[in-house]
């Protein structure tokens, strides 16, 4: 197939652009969106019933405890985990959220403790907090991905498959001998292109510049897409089945969470260029997700030794359910 064939990605990061680096941009509106989404369910599933919690105390604790337990856990993760040098350098680089840069792993953690921290303070149980968190976040997680898309970030590794992408910040990663000849010729369509934080913002809105990079950037795997897919969707179908459909105690689905999500990492890995070096022959990405299995397996140990059981299977329910759960 021929080169031209591939889709060059040419998004921009912006939904709506101010200035040359003001605007509302795609990676913010998908927090927000994912907050939305994740308010909206999480009060569904305490009004149901599947929650310790009374539905007037949900905005609160989506709005304080997991919005800031996300971000914090999240960008601190990132920071530590795979740019540590920046953050010793420049520590206030920790609050430019609006450049992207959050850990998935540092967000589970930074989670955990704010919910944990919650539960204590409210005298409910921390196993069905999380638990309800787990089959939430899998929306937050799709949202994410999507936007590490649109902004061309966290691209995949180099391959021929006919829905492969062509990322322009592959020019910040490769060789500066194969991108200065690309950088001379930007120049020449127009002398700032030559500077290649200009010709990545420039991309969106120049078609000799996306004609140039066609020819000349690898075809690589979209795994922004994949992880979107089965960390965000195919993880949450599983997940809300579990909650609506069986009768199992508190913190079985924190723990499939975790097990899940390390093992759709893991997977996803394979294809994805790493972002860090290796550890231990494993990406940063891999090396993490291990510590999730464990932790998941704990869970559910935890879950079935305690046997507490969230207040809709500790009372009548309703006709509809209680033969749904007999079956369980």
């Amino acid at each position: 197939m021929p080169l031209l064939a591939y889709y060059l990605h040419h998004l921009s990061p912006f939904l709506i652009q101010f200035g040359s680096n003001i605007g509302i941009r795609y990676y913010g509106l998908a927090y927000v969106l994912g907050f939305l989404c994740g308010y909206w369910l999480y009060r569904l599933l305490v009004k149901r019933g599947y929650s310790e919690m009374q539905p007037s105390q949900v905005a609160d604790f989506m709005l304080w405890w997991v919005v800031l337990g996300t971000l914090i856990g999240g960008r601190l993760g990132y920071m530590l985990l795979y740019d540590t040098r920046a953050f010793l350098d420049h520590p206030l680089s920790f609050f430019e959220i609006w450049q992207g840069g959050m850990a998935s792993h540092g967000g589970m953690i930074g989670l955990c403790v704010a919910t944990l921290i919650y539960a204590r303070k409210h005298r409910i149980s921390w196993l069905n907090t999380v638990d309800n968190l787990a089959v939430v976040a899998p929306i937050g997680l799709f949202f994410g991905r999507c936007a590490n898309f649109i902004n061309g970030e966290l691209f995949g590794r180099a391959t021929s498959l006919p829905w492969a992408v062509q990322f322009p910040r592959e020019l910040y990663f490769i060789d500066p001998n194969r991108a200065g000849p690309i950088l001379e010729q930007a120049s020449q369509i127009r002398p700032d292109f030559g500077v290649l934080e200009i010709l990545i913002a420039h991309v969106p809105t120049s078609p000799a510049l996306q004609h140039l990079l066609a020819q000349s950037l690898t075809p690589r795997h979209p795994s922004q897409i994949y992880e979107a897919l089965l960390e965000g969707v195919l993880l949450f179908l599983l997940l809300w089945f579990f909650r609506t459909h069986v009768r199992w105690p508190n913190g079985i689905l924190s723990g499939l969470f975790c097990i899940f999500y390390a093992f759709f990492r893991f997977c996803v890995e394979f294809v994805r260029e790493p972002d860090a070096p290796l550890v231990a022959g494993m990406s940063r990405g891999q090396f993490f997700s291990l510590f999730l299995i464990p932790l998941g397996v704990g869970l559910i140990l935890a879950g079935f030794l305690i046997r507490s059981y969230p207040p809709i299977f500790r009372r009548d329910f309703p006709v509809g359910f209680k033969k749904q759960s007999q079956r369980t």
